[in-house]
């Protein structure tokens, strides 16, 4: 463990997160506007700020105009918004934006933001990717793919074949995350009991070799972080949470656009997140990744550098993310037992700060200093990297 104070140098912004908070999670029979109205409300809440002091929004997922839309519906006119689309990963990138738009004194205080009822509304479609204007639907839509499922079911079947691995050990990235959620109440899985291999790996297949045991939830839920000048956060309720570093890459759109699903283009958003906050993977105490399948997770530890390639499942045996392993991994439970509301990215952000600020309980990891938050979107095509640190 290292202390924040050694990963401080000319490169770190003077940008924190001073709220953090979810809307109402799991099954909930509210509109999309009421779920990401209470997360933005109940992180202003947390931080000690109304509304009023709001002049940046960053949301998708409202309409095609989300932050506009945001903004008029909450009746504020912010300076500054951003309604990129980039799937899990655009709430890392949001986070980028934002603080440099406080650096720049583009806006002040600023609320990124998502929610989903996609559970409730029963609107989760498994169909295929592709408009027809889009040049590679030629090449796959004809083929009926599952989208994103089949997509990431080709990157595991090519990592389990060029590595000699399992299914089995596979696995592993799910039986850790429920033993995670066993310990978070506010998981949809809590209270459901721990996994065995054969639960994931014998569940019902939905494209070979993942099967459901494999794939991330399905819920209403979405949550919300407040960010704003450190200077200004040290005034303010909560412990900072300073942002250290960031990096983002994006790769492709389609599988035809890529040499190789199996090797994604997270590696240089992490390196680039980590040197800009002068760490390495041995300085990081808790890390949130975007785990819509096992094989997301998997392909993540290996670009965040805690072991290497082809090595990551060999890495997780015996309970090295499980509680009291030596990485702590997707402490609430993640997107296979904690929540997916089709974007899980926010919620990484949400537990990052939350074990930090030393909040999570049970699940609390002792210490913890430096976070990393780790966004995929698409079919492996968005990758972005945050590192926060406690501000001691």
């Amino acid at each position: 463990m290292t202390s924040v104070g050694s990963a401080r140098g000319s490169k770190v912004s003077g940008v924190a997160i001073v709220g953090a908070a979810e809307c109402d999670l799991g099954v909930t029979e509210k509109s999309i506007l009421t779920l990401q109205t209470q997360a933005i409300t109940r992180a202003l809440a947390d931080a000690g700020l109304t509304l009023a002091d709001v002049d940046g929004i960053a949301t998708n997922n409202v309409s095609r105009f989300s932050a506009t839309q945001m903004a008029d519906y909450l009746g504020i006119v912010p300076t500054w918004t951003d309604s990129t689309f980039a799937g899990g990963s655009a709430f890392e990138m949001y986070l980028a934006r934002a603080t440099q738009a406080i650096e720049a004194g583009q806006a002040s205080v600023v609320v990124i933001s998502f929610a989903s009822n996609q559970r409730s509304a029963r609107s989760r479609k498994m169909g295929g990717v592709h408009e027809a204007w889009i040049p590679e639907a030629q090449f796959e839509e004809p083929y009926d793919m599952l989208y994103p499922l089949s997509y990431y079911a080709m990157a595991a079947q090519s990592y389990l074949h060029r590595y000699g691995k399992t299914h089995d050990q596979l696995a592993e990235i799910a039986l850790a995350a429920r033993e995670w959620a066993l310990l978070n109440p506010k998981a949809f899985r809590y209270g459901k009991g721990s996994l065995s291999v054969t639960d994931v790996t014998e569940s019902t297949l939905v494209s070979s070799p993942l099967t459901v045991g494999d794939c991330c939830l399905v819920t209403d839920g979405g949550g919300a972080i407040v960010v704003t000048s450190l200077e200004r956060a040290r005034d303010l309720k909560q412990k900072p949470v300073r942002v250290l570093g960031y990096g983002e890459r994006s790769t492709n759109t389609s599988f035809t656009a890529v040499a190789d699903l199996s090797v994604p283009g997270a590696r240089g958003s992490v390196q680039d997140a980590f040197s800009r906050a002068g760490i390495t993977a041995a300085d990081v105490d808790v890390t949130e990744v975007y785990d819509s399948f096992t094989i997301t997770a998997a392909l993540s530890l290996e670009a965040l550098g805690y072991c290497g390639e082809g090595e990551a499942l060999d890495f997780i045996a015996g309970g090295t993310i499980r509680p009291g392993g030596k990485l702590p991994f997707n402490t609430n439970g993640g997107g296979l037992s904690y929540c997916h509301p089709g974007q899980y990215g926010i919620l990484l952000l949400v537990e990052a700060v939350r074990q930090l600020r030393g909040e999570c309980g049970p699940r609390q990891v002792d210490g913890a200093e430096i976070a990393v938050a780790h966004g995929t979107g698409g079919i492996l095509s968005t990758h972005a990297t945050v590192v926060l640190g406690a501000d001691r």
